[in-house]
């Protein structure tokens, strides 16, 4: 057998043997959204899955201006930023961004995805040095090894491991460091401060990944530096349309001079189509929300709170996550397939991350949590997990 079909293979034996238990979860189709609610295949559930931390999912605003924008500007563009594709939506999207996260200007992209990957790729070149936390996002992993730059990772949230590499790079070469604002799979936060302190002693760049912390982290949301209360450090700041903003793609936001330098050489931003008049409305109407109902902020936060104190409570590992993503720790895939069985099977949709995904060992359930969920919701989650904690003995 050709070496690439057996690899296959061997995959599709897994998978198979999970949809054959009834322990495949993912890509199923949702039928219906509402509230923190979705039905698929006609039954309701409540979504624990989802990357909407502030609920604005159809909210009705975004919805009657994303329609508005069809109205006038049709479903397409005529094609890539740099050449016929952009339209006053997207540098009105671009402005809003800036005033938002405090900066001179933006840059927006067609996926979270893209926008890390063509970021670290278009600014570095082989003679520069990338640092990257071992927990970064793999689109971030993914820019770091196209830019051909040296490829450096330090353990978790660790300067004083990060500060001992660093310093072995000549002070004359390009230092790039990048992290996540929020961990995609842990819920813990970067240590902004000292990552600040470190950046200036060795003349190095500090780009954070906001895709997780945008809308959940600083009294009005705006993220990492909000939270920390440091303004204008972070020389390069992306986040995404996808997760709070209800809309697809992403985000660079910083200096003009590095703006209009991604703008003219990232590969991603020439030879990509722009983002759809209907999802650059309702990216920019999502921004004005977020400072209009700051009460989402709030409820969200509180649900947090109410989530995690009862977890800690009856026993769960949720390690040591400070954000609304809250990782339920198993270190098992069975396992963790198991208890994912029992809360869809209780109408909780929470998913499991499995290995190769995470490192062998710490197989967890991950759930997300959002403003839009009802206490009577989390409370209904939580009497679930509690019921599957005990089957299972985890608890």
């Amino acid at each position: 057998m050709n070496p690439l079909n057996e690899r296959i293979e061997k995959f599709l034996e897994r998978l198979d043997d999970a949809k054959k238990r009834n322990l495949y979860f993912y890509q199923a189709p949702i039928e219906k959204i509402y509230d923190a609610h979705v039905v698929i295949n006609g039954k309701d559930y409540i979504m624990f899955g989802s990357y909407s931390y502030l609920g604005l999912i159809n909210h009705p605003k975004i919805n009657e201006a994303s329609k508005r924008a069809i109205d006038e500007f049709s479903t397409g563009t005529h094609g890539v930023r740099l050449l016929a594709g952009t339209t006053k939506l997207h540098n009105l999207l671009e402005e809003r961004i800036s005033r938002f996260k405090g900066r001179d200007a933006s840059a927006v992209f067609s996926s979270g995805y893209v926008t890390n990957l063509t970021t670290i790729s278009t600014l570095l070149t082989k003679d520069d040095y990338v640092f990257c936390d071992k927990y970064d996002h793999a689109s971030i992993v993914d820019g770091a090894i196209q830019s051909r730059a040296n490829f450096i990772r330090f353990d978790h949230n660790d300067m004083e491991h990060l500060e001992e590499l660093i310093k072995e790079v000549p002070e004359d070469r390009v230092k790039l460091i990048v992290v996540d604002g929020v961990y995609s799979m842990d819920g813990d936060i970067a240590p902004l401060p000292q990552l600040i302190e470190i950046k200036k002693k060795y003349n190095a760049i500090l780009m954070v990944d906001e895709a997780h912390s945008l809308g959940v982290l600083g009294e009005n949301g705006k993220g990492i530096e909000e939270y920390f209360g440091i303004y204008n450090e972070v020389d390069i700041d992306m986040g995404t349309l996808s997760k709070t903003i209800p809309s697809v793609g992403g985000y660079i936001a910083g200096d003009k001079k590095l703006i209009d330098f991604i703008k003219h050489n990232s590969r991603a931003y020439i030879f990509s189509a722009a983002l759809p008049p209907a999802q650059t409305m309702a990216a920019m109407v999502s921004f004005d929300i977020i400072e209009e109902e700051k009460w989402r902020i709030k409820k969200l936060w509180e649900n947090i709170i109410h989530y995690t104190s009862e977890l800690k409570k009856m026993g769960f590992d949720i390690m040591k996550t400070q954000s609304a993503v809250v990782p339920i720790l198993l270190k098992d895939d069975e396992l963790a397939l198991k208890l994912t069985r029992i809360l869809w099977d209780e109408g909780i949709i929470i998913f499991p991350i499995l290995t190769p995904a995470i490192p062998p060992g710490t197989s967890r359930l991950r759930s997300c949590i959002m403003a839009s969920h009802s206490s009577e919701d989390i409370d209904i989650a939580l009497k679930a997990l509690y019921k599957g904690g005990k089957e299972l003995n985890i608890i």
